[in-house]
């Protein structure tokens, strides 16, 4: 049966990774990796027990081995399985017996591979018991805080007193991420692989522990309890630890799901984005968006807004900043009159002051007067101010100018206390060095423009906005498990719950068609009722504007030939706005609604947006004004008024039916909602139940 719930506020059954996490004992297994591991060890400092196991080596990275678990001189906080998928299992269930306190699985040859794999892993669950288990198929955690690395490769991170979590489902990127060259303080580093026994809900609970961790990154394959994610996330908003997300195989669409418009329109992609903007989490499309974002998140915290100002010395840059901001949630705001007055009087009378600011270099060599203006720009209500700046190639020396324009930069934000960041054009124009002194002082340094503007994005997303998080609802049966009502029934259903439906009568022979035809009034829609015609206009079940009675007649016989009862029903003729709005279910999230542009070119237009439920008048007015088409409802280029408030009441009662049916309801659609000047009505309607219903 399925379940609906708020995102829990406890921890209720929560994995206690303290030990795996932390810890002052380690036991590794295995040969060339367990030797890794301790070079590892080794290398950064690990101060705890360290005792590589192996029956066939005296001794591996200079520390005596003992054969076994039953040898160990202690329990172990954590141990590494350098071992492969067979012995991992069986290494899991004695370390597990003993009391361990966690393992890093690293085999691959799980659930990843073959049926074999899958019941390896589900073994290796059953292994472990209630002791956490990192994998199967990853290469473990890094401790850059306390100096704990369980990680059996090179890594390019180095200890830190304080920094960012960066939570990985893949082994390799987070290699990369390591490597990366833009001072990224890395304090956490997990990868998960598998999550046989460990989730990243799990993952970021743990790191919340630790004051010393400054925001987390989330690199995300795919979540498999959409409940348990929210309640993480909302738990790093109520402790102010900022979270932002690189999510891969967005574009891929939900098996199964494609009966209705909306199912194929809001598909697992599009749904998890809306899922990350309610939690609250930054969204970036990229690996370097991703460290660029938590640079800027751990310097301090989410953004209050997106209203950036930009200065450059060079026209051409600030065109780059303009180009980029155009397409991303940026806010290159105009100054105002007295913002331009009091920053000209900072600068050369040759010089134009907008946003973004190119400033020119008639004071590049004056930094008192650099510093000046800075402040003046900084002076402004915008949320974040950016310099433009790339030093030139180390071996050529000579880069004093540039360092006297940054020092006053860093000086203005310094004195003003606003928020400030350096951002080079191309990554390899900001030394690393002097990236970590000025993140060190509190102003990020951003590598590359795109990728610089898309964190900002990500930051500003990231700032809590005072609302609760989703309520979710568990995962019912699938589609193909599911039956379809006739529109008709449909519509019956949706009228019980006070959403307007045309008139119109079922009718079994032509002699009812007419009599209906009669009873409306000319002309009408007809329409051949058959739950498996999800799109009516291809199967040609549907006709429209019929009237009178020889018509009646034929389009009777047209549409009785493919099987089925005939609706016939009032023509809306006097429509403004054509609408879909329907709610579908999201293997992951659960069911959720979906308003857009409706019609029979809805999947052209693709003009939509996703809702999490609950809602309220507020989130789905701005919902809809967010739409392509949004402006036709304020009556576009002088064009009549349509009734926004009408469709507004109309998607919350599709919002209670779907309360209503959240252990059965598998899709829903009216397509088209015929949006009038004054009220709306659903003209044809889709609902697929699961047994049960």
């Amino acid at each position: 049966m399925d379940s609906v719930a708020a995102a829990p506020a406890a921890r209720a059954g929560r994995v206690d990774l303290e030990r795996l996490l932390r810890p002052k004992s380690i036991a590794v297994f295995g040969g060339a990796y367990a030797e890794a591991v301790i070079a590892q060890c080794a290398r950064m400092g690990y101060a705890g027990d360290l005792w590589p196991v192996n029956p066939s080596r005296a001794s591996i990275g200079g520390r005596p081995c003992v054969a076994d678990v039953a040898r160990l001189p202690g329990v172990p906080d954590a141990a590494f399985l350098g071992v492969n998928r067979r012995a991992s299992v069986a290494l899991v269930r004695e370390l597990s017996r003993i009391g361990a306190g966690g393992a890093v699985a690293f085999a691959s040859g799980f659930g990843e591979s073959d049926g074999e794999g899958e019941a390896l892993q589900r073994a290796l669950k059953d292994a472990a018991g209630g002791m956490p288990v990192l994998g199967p198929n990853c290469y473990g955690l890094i401790n850059y805080l306390d100096g704990a690395p369980l990680w059996p490769d090179l890594h390019g991170g180095t200890r830190v007193g304080r920094g960012v979590a960066l939570l990985m489902q893949s082994s390799n990127m987070a290699i990369t991420a390591s490597m990366a060259r833009r001072a990224l303080p890395l304090g956490y580093l997990v990868t998960l692989g598998n999550q046989a026994c460990v989730g990243l809900p799990d993952v970021i609970d743990a790191v919340l522990e630790d004051d010393r961790v400054t925001a987390i990154g989330l690199h995300i394959e795919g979540i498999d309890n959409a409940v348990r994610f929210a309640g993480a996330a909302q738990r790093a908003a109520a402790k102010g630890v900022p979270m932002v997300a690189l999510k891969v195989g967005r574009s891929a669409r939900s098996s199964g799901l494609t009966r209705s418009h909306t199912a194929s329109l809001a598909g697992a992609g599009e749904v998890f984005d809306v899922l990350l903007r309610r939690l609250r989490i930054g969204r970036v499309d990229s690996l370097p968006m991703l460290i660029e974002a938590l640079k800027l998140l751990h310097a301090g915290g989410p953004l209050r807004g997106n209203r950036l100002v930009s200065l450059s010395c060079s026209g051409g840059e600030a065109a780059l900043v303009a180009d980029s901001a155009a397409g991303r949630e940026v806010d290159l705001a105009e100054f105002s009159a007295e913002e331009r007055a009091r920053i000209g009087d900072t600068v050369s009378p040759l010089v134009s002051v907008s946003n973004p600011f190119d400033y020119h270099t008639y004071d590049w060599f004056r930094p008192d007067r650099l510093y000046a203006t800075h402040c003046a720009v900084m002076a402004g209500s915008q949320d974040l101010t950016a310099l433009l700046i790339d030093f030139p190639k180390q071996e050529l020396g000579g880069s004093e100018p540039w360092a006297q324009a940054v020092e006053a930069f860093a000086r203005a934000a310094d004195a003003t206390g606003r928020r400030a960041v350096v951002v080079s054009t191309l990554p390899e124009c900001m030394p690393e060095a002097r990236a970590a002194a000025l993140l060190a002082r509190g102003v990020a340094p951003l590598l590359g423009i795109d990728d610089a503007l898309g964190a900002i994005a990500a930051a500003a997303q990231a700032a809590p906005d005072g609302k609760s998080g989703p309520m979710l609802t568990a995962t019912a049966p699938g589609p193909d498990e599911c039956v379809g009502l006739t529109e008709w029934h449909a519509k019956q259903r949706l009228g019980e719950f006070g959403i307007p439906l045309p008139r119109g009568f079922v009718c079994e022979t032509e002699a009812e068609a007419i009599a209906a035809a009669r009873a409306i009034g000319a002309p009408v829609a007809m329409k051949a009722l058959h739950p498996d015609f999800a799109h009516k206009t291809e199967a040609g079940a549907v006709h429209l504007d019929v009237k009178g009675e020889r018509r009646i007649e034929e389009t009777f016989a047209v549409l009785a030939a493919l099987g089925a009862p005939v609706l016939v029903e009032e023509m809306v003729g006097d429509a403004l706005i054509e609408l879909i709005v329907g709610a579908v279910r999201d293997p992951v999230v659960g069911l959720h609604l979906f308003v857009g542009a409706g019609g029979v070119t809805t999947e052209l237009t693709r003009d939509g947006a996703v809702l999490l439920l609950p809602v309220d008048r507020g989130d789905v007015a701005d919902a809809i004004r967010s739409l392509r088409i949004g402006p036709l409802f304020a009556g576009y280029r002088g064009g009549p008024v349509a009734d926004l408030e009408a469709v507004i009441d109309i998607v919350l009662a599709v919002q209670r039916f779907v309360m209503a049916h959240l252990d059965s309801l598998s899709e829903l659609e009216i397509n088209p909602l015929m949006v009038r000047p004054r009220g709306a009505v659903a003209t044809d309607a889709l609902i697929r139940l699961c047994p049960g219903a």
